[in-house]
């Protein structure tokens, strides 16, 4: 049987940076090629890095994209690779469109390129207003082995070319992708690579991005499977990775380049019928008919990476979405209100977890109604993290505000968070951090925020974790640190106080919000779910607490818009995936 050797290349690359992520593939696939690899795959796009975009419209990009290819595939038979597959994806363009493309190159030379034939155009996904599909399938002879290639969509939607590469044969399948994390995605993942491999009647190799691109992460994940089931090799999530690996392959002499459409039973339900499958063009280039000389395979005590704990995935996702995204976007340092709370409390470990003590400058700005305890709590977490802290009061601030505009109630609470905000920012100018919004999903999505003031900023680490999850982030983080021999990180009356605002006496969340472990199933339900009112009050839930909470979320689009962006970690983030109208007059039928 034909061996190969293969590497998956699980990269961060920087969108826009195409002369860098060229250079992280030549340096990858020289690292693979002295490990004895004929086979280096990277993700989707990552010549251009992903997603782009609106940069897929300019021309000069499409035109640098194709030009650095070209260099790439000489460099890399000048770095000694010539003799590898290196297989990369990148943006294109021809008489056709824009283009989602992936390139094979070997001995110095573009050999072939495939076009992505299923264009996501949902949740986070924009494709279809950029890109064009392909219908052409190059398969190449590798060392006597027939490799196809498809792009991440491809294996996500039924028919296309998985069931063309299953009908023509081949002797194995690499899917390269971007796919963003999401809370538990991996398993479904998983479950989808086996399918198709089994579809294919071929091993498959997937390979992933991982890093992060303002609101999405990346989490790599990427793995070989068998097509009869078997995980053979998988990567650690939420870091680089070459993942090496030997393959025994059953080569079966394919020859067939056509692939047919298929017919609709016109008299099944619609819901029944199977997609017609396209006629792609197949063909085949050999580049190495005959096999290598037998060799002695790697040996890896553990080629498989151990699955994440639930809190331990978000935890790494949260890290790493902060961290790319201070770091690319030049940063050195972030800065925030520590108030003594659960929420700063979670993003201050998160900071520093992304970015070191010394990338962290906590500010207390204690007002006339700040308790001691928030006070203590903060300077404490401060001191547990080893991180920058200030104290900076605005009661002063507030004063001058209050007195001259004449402010009560709730203006003069809302006047509190804007100073912060405003002092916050003023630090921002004057030392160059970034400015970070402490805010959780729940209370975005009830308002439960100062415009201008605690929503200031310019990233929002947790601002898709509901507040149930917040917690429990800060227990686990916690029991982390304590299982290493560590200080733990959150002070334990952070996490068991009641949560509070404190801008007017003895406030507490719970004076304007539903206890959070029930808002959090609403919100769910209505949210992720979009579940109506009826469907909410079916479930069991009071219904006048859900008229309330409706409201609620309904009038604060216009304060979601304007939050800064942050991590992305379920399927219904604000901004990326849920999107309505600022002005909308629709409101859920309430019975009579």
């Amino acid at each position: 049987m034909p061996q190969l050797r293969l590497a998956l290349a699980q990269v961060d690359a920087r969108v826009g940076d195409v002369a860098g992520n060229s250079s992280l593939v030549l340096e990858r696939s020289r690292q693979a090629v002295e490990q004895g690899a004929h086979l280096v795959a990277f993700p989707e796009m990552v010549l251009a890095g992903y997603p782009v975009e609106d940069l897929a419209l300019r021309r000069s990009f499409a035109a640098a994209n194709r030009a650095e290819l070209g260099s790439l595939a000489e460099r890399l038979r000048e770095a000694g690779c010539g003799d590898a597959l290196v297989i990369v994806g990148h943006l294109d363009r021809d008489d056709e469109g824009i283009r989602n493309a992936v390139s094979l190159l070997y001995g110095g030379e573009i050999t072939a390129t495939y076009f992505k034939h299923h264009l996501p155009n949902y949740g986070v996904f924009d494709e279809a207003r950029y890109f064009a599909p392909g219908y052409e399938l190059p398969i190449v002879r590798l060392h006597g082995v027939d490799v196809g290639v498809v792009v991440c969509e491809d294996i996500w939607q039924n028919g296309g070319p998985i069931t063309a590469l299953g009908k023509v044969g081949v002797d194995m399948v690499v899917c390269v992708n971007g796919s963003p994390y999401e809370h538990a995605k991996n398993t479904e993942r998983t479950s989808l690579v086996v399918r198709r491999a089994a579809e294919a009647e071929a091993p498959m190799a997937y390979v992933n991005l991982v890093g992060a691109q303002d609101e999405l992460v990346f989490d790599g994940d990427s793995m070989i499977a068998t097509n009869h089931g078997e995980i053979l090799a998988r990567a650690p999530r939420f870091s680089e990775h070459l993942l090496v690996h030997d393959l025994e392959l059953t080569a079966g002499g394919h020859t067939c380049t056509e692939v047919s459409p298929e017919p609709v039973d016109q008299q099944a339900p619609p819901h029944f019928r199977p997609k017609t499958l396209p006629a792609f063009r197949v063909e085949r280039i050999t580049l190495s008919p005959d096999p290598v000389p037998e060799y002695e395979p790697l040996r890896e005590d553990h080629p498989v990476a151990e699955p994440l704990t639930e809190e331990a995935e978000v935890w790494a996702a949260l890290v790493t979405g902060l961290r790319d995204y201070v770091h690319k976007n030049g940063f050195g340092s972030v800065t925030f209100g520590f108030s003594g709370g659960i929420d700063s409390s979670v993003c201050a470990a998160l900071a520093v977890d992304a970015l070191g003590p010394e990338g962290v400058y906590g500010v207390s700005m204690p007002s006339h109604y700040s308790s001691e305890h928030s006070r203590s709590d903060a300077a404490e977490l401060a001191e547990r993290l080893g991180c920058r802290f200030r104290t900076h009061p605005i009661e002063d601030m507030v004063r001058v505000f209050v007195d001259q505009l004449g402010l009560s109630g709730l203006a003069e609470e809302n006047i509190q968070a804007r100073c912060r905000g405003m002092t916050l920012m003023a630090l921002s100018n004057q030392h160059g951090h970034l400015v970070l919004a402490p805010g959780n999903k729940t209370e975005l999505a009830v308002g439960y925020s100062t415009i201008y003031g605690d929503a200031v900023g310019g990233f929002a680490p947790i601002k898709d974790v509901p507040k149930t999850l917040v917690w429990r982030l800060a227990r686990w983080r916690n029991e982390e640190a304590e299982k290493r021999g560590e200080t733990p990180p959150i002070p334990e009356s952070s996490i068991t106080k009641a949560p509070s605002a404190e801008l007017r006496p003895g406030q507490v969340d719970t004076d304007s919000l539903p206890p959070y472990e029930v808002l959090d199933e609403i919100l769910d339900g209505y949210v992720e779910g979009d579940r109506s009112y009826a469907d909410l009050i079916a479930e069991g839930f009071d219904a006048d607490l859900v008229e309330r909470v409706l409201r609620m979320v309904d009038r604060a689009e216009y304060k979601r818009r304007q939050y800064p962006p942050g991590t992305k970690i379920t399927p219904k983030a604000f901004g990326r995936d849920r999107r309505l109208p600022l002005t909308n007059l629709w409101r859920e039928e309430r019975p009579v």
